[in-house]
């Protein structure tokens, strides 16, 4: 059984899917013919069995036959060509045919009912001449009294062969449709397996194809309107592939961004390094005011290195690995007032005034308030000096408005692209990825942030958050 199992699976799925239905199919049609050769036969036998019954010994020929038991030299008696086999038998035993007839054996159901003590019997019986016969015993009964007559019976034979002849070409025909009908059903069951499984086979064929050559922009044409399984898969392999596409895109910008911002602080510091280790090697020391600036300028390059290999590394990082067990319920009024202490360390010449509501949400506390610090950085380092940012927290929405050169209108759609900086901002510190990890971090709460020029000048920036005014109580 378990080969059998093991030769089945080895199949492909279109010829298991054939085998099964024509297996299937020849299951319920040999049930079905076995049950109508079985009802097909107990209705002949009933058939046959009412004939017998109703077969009556004319009086005549019974006399005939019992004359022709006593005789010592018995007559045959003229029957008809499809006379049944009429035989005497008595209580002891013995029988009575009519000369040339064939012998039926005798019984223990026909004794019984030759000697009274049943009224009748029906049962099947070969002849001496090989013939299987349906006998039926009866009682016979006196022809002026007609009372039993005790000690003797009679019995109808008929041959089988009126049921076993129809039964056996019932039989063959059965055989020959069922196999019509299994092969049929193998056939249509490939055909069917086939038209249904094309869109697998192309399925396989575009994944063999994006395994083979790694191209993710190919996609499965499918209806519009089908809402099969076969629809759905192949929906959602056109979904994965359009992600992986927009993945590998995206990876791929991010990776020739993050090259262009490396290229220019790498250089710099190559320059500067170059700089202070030929001095070593020829001897010609550097002037210390020169020395110092170098050394100064290495540290800022490091330092901004820092800063952009952080940022990647935040905007790196999936989407999931910001959720989870580091999401929990935050006050944003704390977070924003922590951010605006750095802030004021950053800008100790800045009016920084804060008006703040509580509001609780539920993010991740260092990315949120990360992102916060982003926010108020970009508005100090464009604000002029002596200039004033105000920052408002009410009813979820904060604000962060400053008084600089603001952001032209064309420019507004791309601000929160990676690595984009505005031309006016290319000469001041940074990578280009502030406002990327502030979007990023806002949609992840499940919040909306947006830039606008402000009225009178400058940038407004407004960062909505879900959440309450209070906080959730505690589960238990």
């Amino acid at each position: 059984m378990n080969k059998v199992v093991r030769l089945v699976r080895a199949l492909p799925l279109r010829s298991r899917l054939s085998l099964l239905t024509a297996a299937a199919v020849a299951f319920a049609v040999a049930a079905v013919s076995v049950t109508c050769w079985f009802i097909v036969r107990d209705q002949l036998y009933n058939q046959l069995d009412e004939q017998l019954r109703s077969e009556q010994v004319s009086p005549p020929l019974l006399q005939a036959m019992l004359r022709n038991c006593q005789s010592s030299d018995p007559q045959a008696i003229p029957q008809a060509p499809n006379s049944p086999i009429v035989t005497i038998l008595y209580s002891d035993g013995s029988t009575c045919v009519n000369p040339g007839s064939r012998t039926v054996p005798v019984q223990g159901s026909d004794l019984a009912v030759a000697k009274g003590t049943e009224s009748s019997a029906m049962h099947s019986a070969t002849s001496t001449s090989g013939l299987t016969v349906r006998v039926f015993t009866q009682q016979v009964f006196d022809r002026d009294t007609r009372q039993v007559q005790t000690g003797i019976a009679v019995s109808i034979a008929k041959p089988l062969n009126e049921i076993t002849e129809p039964l056996s070409s019932l039989a063959w025909i059965l055989l020959v449709v069922s196999g019509i009908g299994v092969v049929g059903a193998g056939a249509a069951g490939l055909w069917v397996a086939r038209a249904g499984l094309r869109p697998v086979d192309k399925l396989t064929e575009a994944v063999e194809h994006v395994a083979r050559t790694e191209d993710l922009t190919i996609r499965i044409p499918v209806d519009d309107d089908s809402e099969d399984e076969i629809a759905r898969l192949s929906r959602s392999f056109n979904s994965m592939t359009a992600s992986l596409a927009n993945s590998h895109e995206v990876q791929q910008q991010l990776i020739a961004d993050a090259g262009h911002e490396l290229r220019t602080p790498l250089t710099s510091l190559r320059t500067n390094i170059e700089l202070l280790t030929r001095s070593e090697e020829t001897g010609r020391p550097i002037p210390p005011a020169d020395r110092k600036a170098l050394l100064a300028s290495v540290t800022a390059q490091m330092s901004e290195l820092a800063a952009l290999i952080g940022d990647l590394q935040t905007l790196s990082r999936t989407d999931e690995a910001h959720t989870g067990d580091r999401v929990e319920v935050v006050a944003l009024r704390d977070t924003v007032e922590a951010a605006l202490r750095r802030a004021r360390l950053r800008g100790p010449e800045l009016t920084i005034t804060a008006d703040l509501d509580p509001w609780f949400v539920r993010a991740e506390p260092a990315a949120l308030e990360r992102a916060l610090v982003n926010i108020l950085d970009n508005a100090v380092k464009f604000s002029p000096p002596g200039g004033t940012v105000d920052v408002r927290l009410h009813a979820g929405e904060l604000t962060v408005r400053d008084h600089g050169p603001g952001i032209p209108t064309d420019e507004l759609p791309h601000v929160f692209d990676r690595f984009w900086r505005s031309p006016d901002a290319r000469a001041l510190p940074g990578s280009g990825l502030g406002l990327s990890i502030v979007a990023r971090t806002v949609r992840q709460a499940g919040g909306e942030v947006s830039l606008r020029p402000a009225e009178g000048g400058g940038t407004v920036v407004s960062v909505r958050l879900p959440g309450a005014p209070t906080a959730p109580p505690e589960l238990p």
